[in-house]
Order: C-alpha cells, then sequence, then structure tokens
C-alpha cells in the first residue's frame, strides 16, 4: 500500500530548500540587472553573437510567458520572453547571449549537448513509465516492474546530470561575448554573473532532487521490501 513516507522528505528536503533559494535568487538578480543599461537589446545581442558565429540562418523570436527562454535545435530558433527580447538592460542581454550560447554549442557539435538531446525522451518519458511500474508492481505484486520502474527513473536523472555542463558552459560563453563585444560595461558584466550564475543554481538543485529521489526509491525497494509491502 501507498502512505506518508517522513524519510522521503529527509532525502528531497535539501533539494526543495535549495531550489526555493535559488528560484528567489533568480527574481532577486533578474530584478536589479533589469535596472542596468545595456548598450543593446536582448534580440540585438543575440543576433549579433549568431552572426558573428556565422550563424545567420538561427531565427530569433518572441514566446509567451516570463523567463520562458530557450533554443530549439530542432528547428533551429531562439524563443526569447518579450522583455528580454526588447528590453535595453543587463538581464536582458544576459539571458539572451545565455540561449544563444547553446545554438553556438549546436553549431560547433558540443558533446554534452548531444548526449543531453539524445537523452531528452528518458528526461521526457522516464518519470511518466516509472509512476505507472511503481503502480502496477504495487497492485499486481511484482518486484521486478518496480526495478524496472526505477531504471526509468534514471533517465531522468542522467539527463539532468549531462544537462549541467550544457547550462554552464553558455552562460560561460554568454559572459564572454557580453564584455568581448562590450555590450556590457563593468557594472553590466557583474550583473550579468549574478543573473546566469543564479540561474545555475536552479539547475543544480533540479540535478540534486532527481538524485535524491532516485536514491530514495533504490533503498527503500532494495532487497525486495517492495514484495513484504
Amino acid at each position: 500500500m501507498f502512505y506518508f513516507d517522513p524519510m522521503y522528505f529527509v532525502f528531497a528536503s535539501p533539494a526543495i530548500l535549495l531550489m526555493l533559494w535559488a528560484q528567489w535568487r533568480v527574481k532577486s538578480t533578474y530584478h536589479e540587472a533589469s535596472q542596468v543599461d545595456a548598450h543593446l537589446s536582448g534580440a540585438a545581442a543575440a543576433r549579433h553573437i549568431l552572426d558573428d558565429a556565422g550563424l545567420h540562418d538561427v531565427q530569433i523570436e518572441t514566446t509567451e510567458g516570463v523567463l520562458s527562454d530557450h533554443y530549439d535545435p530542432t528547428e533551429r530558433v531562439l524563443r526569447l520572453s518579450h522583455d528580454v527580447y526588447y528590453n535595453h538592460s543587463a538581464a536582458s542581454v544576459g539571458i539572451a547571449a545565455h540561449e544563444a550560447g547553446h545554438a553556438l554549442q549546436h553549431a560547433h557539435g558540443y558533446a554534452p549537448l548531444v548526449i543531453r538531446n539524445i537523452a531528452v525522451p528518458a528526461a521526457q518519458f522516464g518519470p511518466i513509465l516509472f509512476t505507472i511500474l511503481l503502480i502496477a508492481g504495487f497492485i499486481m505484486q511484482i518486484p521486478q516492474l518496480i526495478t524496472l520502474g526505477i531504471f526509468c527513473y534514471a533517465g531522468l536523472v542522467f539527463f539532468q546530470v549531462v544537462n549541467l555542463p550544457v547550462e554552464f558552459d553558455a552562460s560561460n560563453r554568454a559572459k564572454q561575448l557580453l564584455t568581448e563585444y562590450r555590450i556590457v560595461d563593468g557594472q553590466g558584466a557583474a550583473a550579468v554573473r549574478s543573473v546566469l550564475n543564479a540561474a545555475g543554481w536552479t539547475y543544480v538543485a533540479a540535478t540534486l532532487q532527481s538524485v535524491m529521489t532516485l536514491l530514495y526509491y533504490i533503498l527503500r525497494f532494495s532487497g525486495g521490501s517492495s514484495s513484504r509491502d
């Protein structure tokens, strides 16, 4: 039977607390960096970076939402939220340059990005299969189904771990290029670092949460304990 297990929160609470802090930090640094002027808008900064790299075919579009910015490798499109696309601030150019960094990774065949893209289905469907197999294993009293479900969830963990160097590299490229192209001054560069470093912690927190969740289920169901519940 399913029941409330306090031990899960022992495993999950560090990641949850880190995520709450990281999200607060992102909002705080984004607000501060939005007050620091940049020489270009987010869209113009991204266009400059892409064109200088010869990526004239990568399009830049606006998208709905706040901080919903992303690079779509299948359509080769940078999608920037309204504020990031139009505003001339350190926050806008920092986020736009980060997404442009992903386009550069894609163009150069950056290995962790290639591996991450291959692992996308595992991240999308792994948790769903895990839930189905976990419930089926309980109902049918088949521990092997639970074990298989845990392996499916490990696909999400793999994706999260591989995603870390991808995000950190994109941020490092953004910091370097914005300074190199003089899109931001010294104050702007510091503001960009604050925003991107804060965003980096959200990826660390997400990875930690998935790792700790996986460890919990491994320990919870190791030794055939599922068959005795």
